[in-house]
């Protein structure tokens, strides 16, 4: 489960992340609302834990940015504000839970944990005749499992996380080449779209390439018509 910590208490951070990562958890860590925004474009995170008082651009606004842009991971937010309308702002701006400090670390990884769970069982993905289950990943077509190899599984689900809705370059080629020990060029993530449409034919789907953008998984109407 990996998820994006967002403070700039340095302290603080060190012993969330030490914490964290002692119960399960991989976590990254920035101290600015830029950044943030620019890391959760990157990658799709299990959650995000998330500071209201930050530099610059403060946690509120990276709420809000993040939202408006349909992204809809998780959020607590994390904070020394107390006021009952700094809470409400927060859950107005589209937080799913809010814990002000100082707070317990058990009680912290009960929410994260909570919030994940939630997420997970709002129920499968599905685009045309595919469905990717939230708990394994696993995607099927027609109820049969899609055989893939990891990059095209791993762009897949990326892809199906918002079907209908275009995902960024850089969020797939995270996504894709995570674990990749040397990272390749910006234009492998074309090849394994190449190749994961190839292994999509008949399954009522489409990769739709959106120039200087990314990429949009819709369902292939016209296909859907064809006798």
């Amino acid at each position: 489960m990996d998820v994006l910590l967002v403070e700039d208490d340095f302290d603080l951070v060190r012993a969330l992340s030490r914490a964290l990562t002692e119960r399960g958890f991989r976590v990254l860590s920035c101290a600015d609302g830029a950044e943030a925004l620019v890391m959760a474009r990157k990658q799709a995170f299990s959650a995000i834990v998330l500071d209201l008082s930050l530099p610059g651009l403060d946690g509120l606004h990276v709420l809000q940015r993040l939202r408006r842009s349909d992204d809809l991971t998780p959020v607590l937010i994390l904070t020394a504000r107390g006021a009952v309308g700094d809470r409400v702002a927060g859950l107005n701006a589209g937080a799913d839970d809010y814990l002000a400090k100082p707070f317990d670390m058990d009680e912290l990884e009960a929410r994260v944990r909570a919030l994940i769970r939630r997420r997970e069982g709002a129920g499968d993905a599905r685009c045309g005749r595919l469905r990717c289950e939230r708990e394994s990943g696993a995607v099927f077509a027609d109820e049969k499992p899609l055989e893939l190899s990891p990059r095209e599984a791993a762009l897949l689900r990326a892809l199906m996380q918002r079907p209908g809705h275009a995902v960024p370059r850089d969020r797939l080629f995270g996504a894709v080449f995570a674990d990749d020990a040397e990272a390749p060029n910006a234009e492998a993530i074309d090849v394994v779209v190449h190749r994961l449409r190839k292994r999509l034919a008949g399954a009522g789907v489409e990769i739709v390439t959106l120039r200087g953008v990314g990429y949009v998984l819709c369902e292939d109407t016209v296909a859907e018509r064809r006798p």
